[in-house]
């Protein structure tokens, strides 16, 4: 847990309250560190790069958690933060929008014809995801691939539940559309 030792360092000063910020950052890191790096990595093509945006995030949350009124929103808060940065480094160039490794399940190996179609059928998607609003990717993407409720989506992206609903929808039609699939 890099982003501890960065807080650490900072630790000379602290107070209870402090204290109090530490465990509730540690707990939701435990609690969703993986999803966050799997979040990253859907948005990135870089393994590191997507662990240092999650590292990066943690920092923030930390920084910014007595901020937080109500705790439970400090995951939707965390989550906004890894899709700000990785919206921040894909703007920037830095990393690439080829995405096919982010959908790979490593746990079974397929044969070899399987494989050729997934990865295909996979491309095919994600650059049809890609070609949608930003809005409607994180909607879909939180909703789907993170599989996040609607209420947690909107806490995370910050707009309400039936905005959310409009924008699954709308992106479901668009990926529909341009994948060929009828409606």
């Amino acid at each position: 847990m890099y982003w501890l030792s960065v807080v650490a360092a900072e630790q000379s000063s602290w107070t209870a309250d402090d204290e109090s910020r530490r465990d509730l950052v540690e707990a939701i890191y435990g609690q969703e560190a993986t999803s966050l790096l799997r979040l990253a990595r859907l948005f990135t093509d870089d393994r590191s790069g997507a662990e240092d945006i999650v590292q990066e995030a943690f920092i923030r949350l930390f920084r910014a958690v007595h901020r937080i009124e109500d705790e439970s929103r400090a995951v939707a808060y965390v989550r906004s933060i890894v899709l700000n940065l990785a919206r921040d480094q894909n703007r920037r160039g830095l990393m690439s929008l080829r995405h096919q490794d982010a959908l790979v399940d490593r746990r079974t190996p397929e044969p070899p014809d399987e494989q050729v179609a997934r990865t295909e059928s996979q491309a095919e998607v994600l650059l049809a995801l890609s070609q949608l609003s930003p809005r409607q990717r994180d909607c879909l993407v939180l909703r789907f691939y993170l599989e996040l409720t609607e209420k947690e989506v909107a806490q995370t992206l910050q707009i309400s539940p039936n905005s959310v609903k409009t924008h699954c929808r709308r992106g479901l039609e668009s990926l529909g559309a341009r994948l060929g699939v009828p409606a």
